[in-house]
């Protein structure tokens, strides 16, 4: 498993399993002949996405950024049409560490659709129980919201199968929460209406989770977001706030989907001066 230090902050990733989605999707209106150049993209025009859960250990605390496709959750019919090669292994990779669901503090949902929230809840004895038991699950309340009363559009997407067993388990926010020193969640919108990114600052480094405003390294211009995105115009403007503020900062993007990079820092010139790549099996 690939890691990043910094400070008195630890961030490890997790195995929350693989789809493969439709690359034009998940670049909108770019063309092909420019995003196939940065991302790589399969005979059925797919890309490889990772849902590899994030975990921040800082403060004698276990923080899960996201939590995976999960695992027995899905249909076969779903399966196939979301791509999902592998499902999640994301309890087999916190033994590896001597942790089990029971040691994680708090879960940071930056959005809740199904591809971030499968993971929250699993079959036992046929019904449905919270994964992490012990654990606070933080998102903003607007994304709360919606995750139970979905629109027309959301509701393919926002599950009761993913909520209703951590019900009593959500605390919301709205504008920004600080978790822990220097550990941050910051409603953005964009991606979903209730989207949030996640900001870390420690030892004089920063680092900034965008999730699905830019979910792999080839999404860093502001202008190329997601066909699945219900507020695009929102997302760029998220997008260049906050990209503006890393480039300030020198700061780490850390992410959860992309199949080839857990982390990049880029110099004011879009060079790659550090890089956490995946080690692919």
């Amino acid at each position: 498993m690939e890691t990043l230090r910094f400070g008195q902050t630890q961030i490890t990733w997790l195995d929350g399993g693989v789809t493969y989605l439709d690359g034009g999707a998940m670049f909108g209106v770019v063309p092909k002949p420019l995003w196939s150049k940065k991302y790589p993209v399969n005979e059925l025009n797919q890309i490889e996405l990772r849902t590899d859960p994030i975990l921040i250990q800082k403060d004698g605390l276990n923080i899960l950024v996201e939590t995976g496709i999960g695992s027995g959750k899905l249909t076969e019919k779903q399966l196939r049409n979301y791509g999902v090669k592998e499902e999640s292994r994301l309890e087999q990779s916190l033994l590896k560490l001597g942790l089990t669901t029971s040691d994680i503090h708090y879960i940071l949902m930056t959005h809740m659709h199904f591809d971030h929230a499968s993971g929250l809840t699993k079959w036992e004895n046929e019904q449905l129980i919270s994964v992490f038991p012990q654990a606070k699950i933080i998102t903003s309340v607007i994304e709360w919201e919606e995750m139970k009363n979905p629109n027309i559009r959301s509701r393919n997407t926002y599950w009761k199968e993913n909520w209703e067993a951590i019900d009593g388990q959500v605390v919301t926010f709205e504008t920004s929460v600080e978790i822990v020193d220097g550990l941050w969640m910051h409603h953005t919108g964009g991606h979903s209406n209730g989207h949030s990114i996640v900001m870390i600052q420690d030892g004089g480094e920063t680092v900034v989770h965008m999730a699905d405003l830019m979910p792999t390294h080839a999404h860093k211009n502001p202008l190329w977001v997601l066909a699945y995105d219900d507020y695009p115009m929102t997302s760029i403007a998220g997008k260049q706030k906050w990209l503006k503020f890393a480039q300030d900062h020198h700061a780490w993007f850390i992410f959860y989907h992309d199949a080839f990079y857990r982390g990049i820092k880029w110099n004011n010139q879009g060079d790659i001066v550090e890089k956490v790549e995946r080690i692919r099996q």
